[in-house]
């Protein structure tokens, strides 16, 4: 598959051509990670979850409450897009409103894993990891509320860049959890994850929690000797693949000159238990809004009290209901005190961590999931599939950058990816750091 800093340098002509091939390929691959061939303009081809806004596309968040919804305007991640030589081109499939870390929960069905069709693709940008790890895609953007581009890109073999938070406008993506999500790249390397971050950040008024700071080009240094903080305690809740991964990953870094120093976090499970409270309470909240009356799907009813009942009711997901349920509790009267603010204060603790490390160290290296891509159908509790976002959500509850590079394959062939995370707006160094350890892996697809 071509690579986004090749494709920049092709003709009109040839970029048509590399469209129609990619088209095609989508059309014979039983992946089921586009949903739509839709084309916003001309332009180097850039896959697009569906739940960010393109004007004039149906998008539907893999909800059927969202079904006929045309969305009237471009985000600004498509204008930024449009003004650097790209276009949306296609829309990836998801968990419906982002919830789920399999991509099983998507209207549309489920998407498989280009690496084994029989296992899932990770999620909630499971679509679009799919679509790029298979090579049907060049790159995508997804969004990631607790490592929805990471988790799908360790599955899938790709890079997935989670940024600072603030660092991307969230204006036209559909809010799960406002505090928390984020719009990324997922690439084939992570030089083209580096090109496609500097042509979607950068400050937007229309984004209330867009941050306002100068960011200048990224200019990757791979040769750059960096101090990396290990997680000790976390890597014992991993699989034996993903342990030998990372110890050799730790080698590899070491042999490349950077320097390792070794810490310990707080249990994982404050981590679960924190985000599945703020995220649950914020998407109750944003969700309010599908009532059957403003957008998509309209159920039959003889009083506004059952419209809103009876389109919730056949629109939502048993996953998207269970977290709405699951937030109304949490802000309830009576119980706001004992979980919203409790957790709140323990989000809080939670970065407070992460800065002490970053006191001695400009990285930190850690898993992504404990494991490599489970079957599908495998994942029947809801807490067993909540437990898969162990290592990643720590990182948007304190709004840090990190970014997921595959670094070796288990016995069965199936790809492992390890993060690295920085401190809040240093993506310079988180891309340095990836850049060495992408050469120091040398994995290969």
């Amino acid at each position: 598959m071509i690579t986004l800093k090749e494709a920049l340098t092709k003709t009109k002509e040839e970029l048509s051509e590399i469209k129609n091939e990619l088209e095609n390929l989508a059309k014979a691959s039983d992946l089921n990670a586009y949903i739509g061939f839709e084309s916003s303009g001309e332009g180097v081809p850039i896959l697009i979850k569906d739940n960010i806004q393109v004007n004039g596309w149906s998008v539907t968040s893999g909800s059927k409450i969202l079904q006929g919804y045309i969305a009237p305007y471009d985000a600004t991640v498509i204008d930024k897009l449009k003004a650097n030589g790209m276009m949306a081109f296609g829309r990836s499939n998801m968990d419906e409103f982002a919830m789920g870390s399999t991509t099983e929960s998507s209207f549309y069905g489920i998407t498989k894993n280009p690496h084994d069709p029989s296992r899932v693709p990770g999620g909630s940008s499971g679509g679009a990891a799919a679509a790029v790890g298979g090579g049907i895609a060049i790159a995508a953007l997804g969004s990631d509320t607790g490592g929805s581009i990471r988790q799908p890109a360790a599955y899938c073999g790709c890079v997935g860049m989670k940024p600072t938070y603030g660092r991307v406008s969230r204006y036209g993506l559909a809010a799960y959890a406002s505090s928390l999500d984020q719009i990324g790249p997922i690439t084939q390397n992570v030089e083209d994850a580096a090109i496609l971050y500097d042509i979607i950040k950068g400050h937007d008024p229309r984004d209330s929690t867009s941050a306002d700071i100068e960011d200048g080009k990224t200019v990757i240094n791979e040769n750059r000797k960096l101090t990396i903080a290990v997680i000790d305690n976390y890597i014992s809740e991993a699989s034996d693949d993903i342990q030998k991964a990372y110890s050799d990953t730790v080698k590899a870094l070491q042999d490349a000159g950077h320097t390792i120093v070794h810490k310990n976090m707080q249990n994982t499970k404050y981590d679960i238990a924190t985000y599945y409270i703020l995220a649950t309470a914020e998407a109750a909240t944003n969700l309010a809004r599908f009532d059957g009356v403003r957008y998509g799907r309209r159920a039959e009813a003889n009083n506004v009290s059952d419209l809103y009942y009876n389109t919730r009711s056949e629109g939502f997901g048993d996953e998207v209901k269970r977290r709405i349920l699951l937030g109304n509790f949490v802000l309830s009267s009576g119980y706001y005190d004992a979980y919203y603010l409790k957790a709140q204060r323990v989000r809080h603790l939670i970065r407070d961590e992460f800065n002490a490390i970053f006191n001695d160290a400009d990285l930190i290296l850690s898993p992504v999931a404990p494991s490599v891509a489970p079957k599908i159908g495998a994942v029947h509790d809801p807490l067993e599939m909540y437990k898969s976002d162990m290592y990643t959500i720590a990182i948007n509850l304190a709004g840090l950058p990190a970014l997921s590079l595959p670094v070796a394959k288990d016995s069965e062939g199936m790809p492992i990816g390890l993060q690295l995370i920085a401190k809040a707006f240093d993506e310079q160094t988180l891309f340095d750091g990836a850049a060495s350890m992408e050469k120091a892996v040398k994995y290969t697809k």
